[in-house]
């Protein structure tokens, strides 16, 4: 696997992103990996990073309680378990017990988030849950990372006889300053530490008064120190008590470390998972840094950019408080040459640098700062030709070293290579060299390179012209205010608005005038015809933005009206419905009001046969008979709707074959239902479609237009 151009990396700037990620990790190891970070052409090894970053950022995101990454990496300890009679240090055991405690957090993080995670969870594969270290260390170790009194019996016999021997010592060295401080023998500090020893400060003319041996005396010779010879003994026995608790505190943590060894595959394992996750994580974490997104990966040669940034100067702009405009473009078989011209300052380079820096980015595992919409490919090598390389040394000027770079790209490119170059064909004689870079344009064309050159010649901007696979764009200008607005345009080249920013900057129009008239007029039309175009563009544009929010606007208050509609429609039929209820509440009270007055009016007698009752039997009948009628009504509305839809559906697949939409194609010639304005369709996108009426191109959704041919 061939290695990327370092040149590359050098003209991109590759080396800040390194800078950056390196100061994300957290080990010794990691740190190493980043530092020398490269991008990969392994297409599958790429994607398989990407992937397990994109998880990683997502567990972050979603505020997910994934274990804290506190580690010590275990290489002194790994190198060391193999040797026979090794002994680890106390440092490395706590090492190993947080690594292992680690690890089983995150098997334990992993254990029900496999299937949302699966890349980061197969970096487990290697590793399991087990007590059996922690617990064989705990044994020894206490919670401070000290060794316990009862790691074995004799280290708890041996720590009994020194707590007992140092509180002797203690209480006979008290004594004994007591003593001699009621004689007026000591200094103003009364004692001090000579060699882990207890010793009176004598003050000299008085030494000879004090029992005991005298081990040292001050800078200036007044003070004496002196061991009071009832201890001397007592710090001999010490000293002998404290020998025999190293040489079992080694025999327990040699026999430790021999327990441990057999665990060396699993402690090795630990070692490379938590690397690999600080690895990782630093990726992450530049990825949050800069609001990068994992891009959709295709395997045919396209990149689309869609709301791209340049790290850098998206960071630096960060930090100043500016404001960065993003970029969108694509690079497809048809459109696979692109060739940017336009004025200076105008953002022609920080366009072409923003596609490199983002495809070697990508290409080395990282996520990038797109819209995660955008689309990228994998190329096999990413070749520069950025800035001004003069080499003193090796007697080589900045067109010898262009030269240079050409025959090594002419040599390897490829329909993988993606070619970046920066004012192409500058170096030389204007003309000469124009006519060399058109050669050199044409050879990489025709090697079915990919490619970005950003240039001022006007032939390279015709030959893009005519190449059907090449395809000229433009760093807008503001011509009112002739300020670059650093936006994107694709289609067509850009004018360098060199009289005009001349103009601008404050050269005098005789001078001006002078200059134009030095060159060919054809030039000077040419340049005046893509200024106008650059002028028009811009117009059409606002245009097809008022427009569209117009539209917008417009849609937005239909919809409000017919929900508004809705609401008091069904407003009215539950006033309507309440009203008919009502109705028939009062029709039936007057009818029953009736029954009641003739029933007052007659006679009390009961009588089977009485007329009243017989008319209020009729009555409840009828109105019985009402009420069913009712519920059946309702029981077909509920029936009716479907019927409305297969109805409405029918209606729809009518109105499809009148308006014939699905032979909408690019370049049909279409009409809008509503204005029956015609036009020609441009572009496809989904549902939306884009179609010139004339001089004005617009963004108009598949349902508002008819087929026409």
């Amino acid at each position: 696997m061939k290695g990327f151009d370092q040149q590359t990396l050098h003209d991109l700037e590759f080396d800040q992103i390194r800078e950056w990620l390196a100061a994300f990790s957290i080990g010794a190891t990691a740190q190493t990996r980043l530092e020398n970070l490269e991008p990969n052409n392994d297409f599958d090894a790429i994607e398989f990073e990407l992937l397990r970053v994109n998880e990683f950022k997502s567990i972050r995101v979603q505020g997910e309680s994934f274990p804290a990454l506190d580690f010590e990496e275990l290489l002194a300890e790994i190198k060391l378990l193999p040797i026979q009679n090794a002994v680890l240090q106390q440092e490395g055991f706590v090492r190993i017990t947080r690594a292992s405690e680690l690890v089983n957090h995150l098997l334990h993080f992993f254990d029900k988030r496999s299937q949302d995670f699966p890349n980061l969870f197969a970096l487990l594969n290697n590793v399991y849950f087990t007590r059996e270290l922690i617990e064989a260390i705990e044994k020894v170790f206490d919670r401070r990372g000290l060794i316990k009194d009862d790691a074995s019996p004799e280290l708890y016999s041996i720590r009994q006889q020194i707590a007992k021997l140092r509180n002797q010592i203690n209480r006979n060295f008290d004594k004994e300053m007591r003593r001699y401080l009621k004689e007026g023998l000591l200094g103003d500090t009364k004692e001090a530490f000579v060699n882990d020893r207890r010793v009176l400060t004598v003050q000299s003319t008085h030494k000879r008064k004090v029992g005991g041996i005298a081990v040292g005396s001050s800078k200036t010779g007044s003070l004496t120190f002196i061991e009071p010879a009832i201890n001397i003994p007592l710090n001999n026995e010490l000293e002998m008590s404290l020998d025999d608790e190293r040489k079992e505190i080694f025999r327990i943590l040699q026999e430790l470390t021999r327990d441990i060894a057999h665990h060396l595959p699993l402690i090795e394992a630990y070692q490379e998972l938590l690397t690999e996750f600080d690895f990782i994580n630093a990726k992450t974490k530049l990825a949050l840094d800069l609001d990068a997104n994992l891009p959709g990966i295709v395997r045919n040669t396209r990149i689309e950019l869609i709301d791209a940034f340049h790290p850098i100067l998206w960071k630096t702009n960060k930090n100043l408080g500016k404001v960065t405009l993003p970029q969108s473009l694509i690079l497809d078989a048809t459109s696979r040459m692109l060739v940017i011209s336009g004025p200076n300052a105008g953002g022609k380079s920080i366009t072409l640098k923003t596609i490199g820096l983002l495809q070697l980015m990508l290409q080395a595992g990282l996520l990038i700062p797109v819209h995660e919409n955008s689309k990228f490919c994998f190329f096999q090598q990413v070749l520069t030709d950025i800035g001004d390389n003069q080499s003193i040394e090796n007697e080589l000027s900045t067109y010898s070293y262009r030269l240079k770079r050409m025959k090594y790209f002419l040599k390897v490119s490829n329909r993988r290579t993606l070619l970046l170059l920066d004012e192409f064909g500058t170096g030389s004689d204007p003309e000469l060299g124009g006519a060399l870079a058109e050669v050199f344009f044409e050879e990489l064309y025709k090697r079915k390179s990919y490619g970005v050159i950003t240039t001022h010649y006007a032939n390279i901007k015709l030959k893009a012209d005519r190449l059907p696979n090449a395809v000229n764009g433009c760093m807008l200008f503001n011509t009112e205010t002739l300020e670059p607005l650093y936006r994107f345009s694709m289609g067509q080249p850009g004018s360098s608005f060199t009289f005009e920013v001349a103009q601008m900057n404050g050269i005098p129009m005789d001078l001006i005038e002078q200059a134009k008239g030095k060159l060919d007029q054809s030039r000077v039309k040419m340049d005046h015809l893509l200024n106008e175009l650059n002028r028009e563009k811009m117009y059409l544009q606002r245009l097809n933005k008022e427009h569209i929010e117009a539209q917008e606007l417009a849609n937005n208050a239909r919809e409000e009206f017919i929900e508004k509609k809705q609401r008091i429609d069904e407003r009215l039929r539950s006033q309507q419905d309440l009203a008919e209820k009502n109705n028939l509440f009062i029709n039936s009270g007057k009818k029953m009001k009736s029954f009641i007055d003739r029933y007052q009016t007659r006679t009390r007698k009961k009588d089977a046969n009485n007329p009243l009752l017989e008319d209020v039997r009729k009555y409840l009948m009828v109105e019985k008979s009402k009420i069913e009628e009712a519920k059946r009504k309702v029981e077909l509305m509920q029936v009716k709707p479907q019927k409305v839809v297969a109805k409405k559906r029918k209606t729809q697949k009518q109105e499809e074959d009148t308006y014939q939409r699905d032979k909408i194609v690019v370049g049909s010639t279409v009409k809008m239902i509503e204005t029956k304005q015609s036009g020609t369709v441009e572009e496809i996108k989904g549902h939306t479609l884009t179609v010139v009426f004339g001089f004005m191109r617009l963004k108009v959704e598949r349902e508002k237009l008819m087929w026409i041919k």
